[in-house]
C-alpha cells in the first residue's frame, strides 16, 4: 500500500480519506479524474454506483463532496447520513453532518449531531463553535454558558468570552456583555476585538458616548481601518451629533482623500444638516474623482435644482436622461429647470417626452399649458389642459380650463361653468374664489373683488381671497391700510407662501412710492427697507419668479440703486415674464440700459 503524507487539524480521517481513494482504485471502483496543469488530479467516485454499503464511510464523504460541488445538496446530505450510520463515533463525521443539516434548515437534527460531535471531541474548537451557533439560534443561553464557562464561571478562553459577549448582546443583557468585553481586554494580547466588544456593550446599554470612546480606542490600534470609523460615524449619527459625524468623515478623508463611501456619507450628513452648498461641494468632488458614477451626477443635479442653480441642474439632468431615456421623472425635472432659465422650447421638449401612462404626465401637461398661457397662445394651453383632464379629471384642472376660457375672451362660458358649480355648492368658498380669479383674468377687478368678498363671507380665513383683494388694492394704490391687514392675516395662515409675502412687500412699496415722489425720502426709507426684506424673502420662498424679480427691481429703483434695479429686471426677463402681469418690463429694462450706458 502506498504511504500518504498529510497535515491537517483532523489527521486521522483526512489521511484515511486520501488512503481510501487509493484503496477504492485498487478494489476496482470506477473513478473520474480531474487533471490540473501539472497533470495531477483528485479521483472522484463514480456516482452511477454511489451507494456501497460495504465501502468505508470515507467513500460516502467523497460522494457527498462531489454532490455538493455540483449543487446537489439533498444528495450530499444523504451521503453524509450514510457515512455517519457506518461510523457514529466519528466526531468529524458528526460535525460535518450537523453543518450540512444546518445549511438545509434542519436545525433540530443539526443540534443533535452537533451535541454528539462535542461529546466525542470536546477539545475541538470547530465543533464547539458550531454547537454554540446552533444554540444561539435556539436562544438557549444557559446551555451556551455551560459550554463556554468553566466550573468557576470564567470563560474557557478568549474565543469563548467573545462568543458569550455576542450571545449576551443578542439577549439584551448589556451588563453581562460588558463584563465579557472587560475580561477580553485583560486577557487578549491584541485588544482590538475587546475594544469593539466594549463599544457594542455600551451601545446596548444606551451609553453612546462611552461606546464612541471604546471605538476611539480601537481606532488608536488600527488607524487605517475605515470600518471602525464607519461604526463611530453611525453612532454619532444615531445620537444626532451631526457636527461630530461630519468632523469624523473629514478625519477619514485626511487619510484617504478619495474614499468613495466616505465622500458619499459626508454629503448625506451635510444634507441632513441643511448644508446644501457643502453637500454640493462634496458631490462635485466625487463627480470629479469618479466621473463614471451617474448616480452621483444625478444626485448633484437635484441638489443644484434645490439650490436654484438651474443651468447646472439642467446639464446633469440632460446627461442622466441621455443615459436613461426612459427615466421620465428626470425629464419632468429637466423641463422645470429649463423653464427656470427661460428656455421654454427645451422645457416643452422635455415635458412632451413624458408618456400618457406616466405619473407625471398630468403635471407635465399643466406645465405645457402654463408656457403657452404666458405666450398668449390660449388654444395650445387649453389643448394641454384637456390632455391632462383626459387622464384624470380634477376640479383644479377644470377650473384652470375655465380660467383659460376667460383669458381667451370667452368670459361667459367660463363664468357659466363656475356658476353652475356654485349653484350645486353655494357655500363652497373656494368656488367663489375661483369665480373671482376668472373675473380677474378677464380684467374685471371690481367683479373679481365682489366674488372674493363672498368667499370671505363664507370663510374669513381663505388666505387666497385675502391675498387677492389685498394685492389688487395695492396695485391700485388704494385702501392700503386694509390691504396690509388682509395680507398680514393671509401670511399668518400660510407663512411659507412666497407669493403672499410678495404682496406684503408690494404694499410697502406702494406706501413708499408717493413719499419718494413728494420728496419725503426719509419718511419713505423705512417702507423701502421693509419692502425689500419681504420681497427678498418671497424670492427665496418661491425659488425665483419674474414678477417678484420685477418688484425687487422697482424697489431698488425707488431707492436710487439703478444698477441693482437693472440686474433684477434682467433676471425677470431671463425667468420668462408673464406679459399680462408685466406689460411694462421691457420698456423699463430698455430705459435703464440706455441711462446706464
Amino acid at each position: 500500500m502506498t504511504a500518504v503524507a498529510c497535515r491537517t487539524s483532523t489527521p486521522g480521517l483526512a489521511c484515511a480519506l486520501r488512503a481510501a481513494l487509493l484503496t477504492l482504485a485498487v478494489l476496482g471502483i470506477g473513478c473520474a479524474t480531474t487533471s490540473g496543469s501539472d497533470g495531477e488530479g483528485e479521483d472522484a467516485p463514480d456516482l452511477g454506483v454511489e451507494i456501497r454499503p460495504d465501502a468505508p464511510p470515507e467513500y460516502d464523504v467523497l460522494v457527498a463532496q462531489q454532490h455538493a460541488s455540483e449543487g446537489r445538496a439533498p444528495e450530499a446530505l444523504a451521503a453524509l447520513e450514510r457515512a455517519v450510520a457506518k461510523d457514529d463515533s466519528s466526531a468529524y463525521l458528526q460535525r460535518v453532518l450537523a453543518d450540512s443539516l444546518a445549511r438545509s434548515s434542519r436545525l433540530d437534527e443539526a443540534l443533535v449531531h452537533a451535541r454528539r460531535a462535542y461529546e466525542l471531541d470536546p477539545s475541538n474548537q470547530d465543533g464547539r463553535h458550531l454547537l454554540v451557533q446552533l444554540l444561539r439560534i435556539q436562544r438557549d443561553v444557559p446551555a451556551i454558558e455551560a459550554l463556554l464557562l468553566d466550573e468557576n464561571g470564567v470563560p474557557r478562553d478568549t474565543n469563548a468570552a467573545y462568543s458569550l459577549h455576542e450571545v449576551y448582546i443578542e439577549a439584551g443583557r448589556g451588563e453581562d456583555a460588558l463584563v465579557m468585553a472587560e475580561w477580553l481586554l485583560k486577557h487578549e494580547d491584541e485588544p482590538l476585538r475587546a475594544h469593539i466588544a466594549r463599544a457594542n456593550a455600551f451601545q446596548r446599554l444606551g451609553k453612546p458616548e462611552q461606546a464612541e470612546g471604546a471605538l476611539r480606542d480601537a481606532i488608536a490600534l488600527r488607524p487605517d481601518d475605515l470600518r471602525l470609523y464607519g461604526a463611530l460615524a453611525r453612532s454619532m449619527r444615531e445620537r444626532g451629533n451631526r457636527d461630530g459625524e461630519i468632523a469624523l468623515y473629514r478625519e477619514i478623508l485626511d487619510k484617504q482623500p478619495d474614499d468613495h463611501a466616505t465622500l458619499l456619507a459626508l454629503a448625506e450628513a451635510q444634507m441632513a444638516d441643511d448644508d446644501l452648498e457643502g453637500a454640493i461641494t462634496t458631490l462635485e468632488r466625487v463627480e470629479q474623482r469618479f466621473p463614471g458614477d451617474e448616480r452621483v451626477s444625478l444626485r448633484l443635479g437635484f441638489l443644484y435644482y434645490e439650490a436654484r442653480r438651474f443651468p447646472e441642474a439642467s446639464a446633469r439632468f440632460e446627461r442622466a436622461l441621455a443615459a436613461n431615456p426612459e427615466e421620465h421623472e428626470i425629464a419632468f425635472f429637466l423641463g422645470v429647470a429649463q423653464r427656470r432659465v427661460g428656455n421654454d422650447d427645451a422645457a416643452l421638449a422635455a415635458f412632451r417626452s413624458i408618456p400618457a401612462d406616466h405619473e407625471h404626465f398630468g403635471e407635465a401637461q399643466t406645465q405645457i399649458a402654463s408656457i403657452f398661457e404666458r405666450r398668449g397662445d390660449y388654444a395650445q394651453a387649453m389643448s394641454a389642459v384637456q390632455a391632462a383632464i383626459a387622464i384624470e379629471r380634477t376640479r383644479p384642472l377644470e377650473l384652470y380650463a375655465a380660467t383659460l376660457q376667460a383669458k381667451s375672451g370667452d368670459l361667459d362660458s367660463a363664468v357659466a361653468y363656475v356658476e353652475k358649480l356654485i349653484e350645486a355648492e353655494p357655500n363652497n368658498d373656494e368656488l367663489h374664489y375661483n369665480l373671482g380669479v376668472i373675473y380677474g383674468e378677464a380684467k374685471e377687478p371690481d367683479r373679481a373683488i365682489d366674488a372674493m368678498k363672498k368667499a370671505l363671507a363664507l370663510n374669513p380665513d381663505n388666505a387666497s381671497a385675502l391675498n387677492f383683494i389685498g394685492y389688487t388694492w395695492a396695485e391700485r394704490g388704494e385702501n392700503l391700510d386694509e390691504a396690509e391687514k388682509m395680507i398680514v392675516r393671509a401670511i399668518e395662515l400660510r407663512p411659507e407662501d412666497g407669493f403672499i409675502v410678495d404682496s406684503l412687500g408690494w404694499v410697502y412699496y406702494m406706501r413708499a412710492r408717493p413719499l419718494v415722489q413728494s420728496g419725503r425720502m426719509d419718511a419713505a426709507q423705512a417702507y423701502i427697507e421693509r419692502a425689500l426684506a419681504e420681497l427678498e424673502r418671497a424670492d427665496e420662498l418661491t425659488g425665483g419668479d419674474p414678477v417678484i424679480s420685477e418688484h425687487l427691481g422697482d424697489t431698488y429703483l425707488l431707492r436710487g440703486e439703478r444698477r441693482r434695479a437693472l440686474d433684477m429686471f434682467e433676471e425677470a426677463l431671463q425667468q420668462g415674464p408673464r406679459d399680462n402681469e408685466q406689460p411694462n418690463l421691457h420698456e423699463k429694462l430698455e430705459n435703464l440700459r440706455r441711462e446706464l450706458q
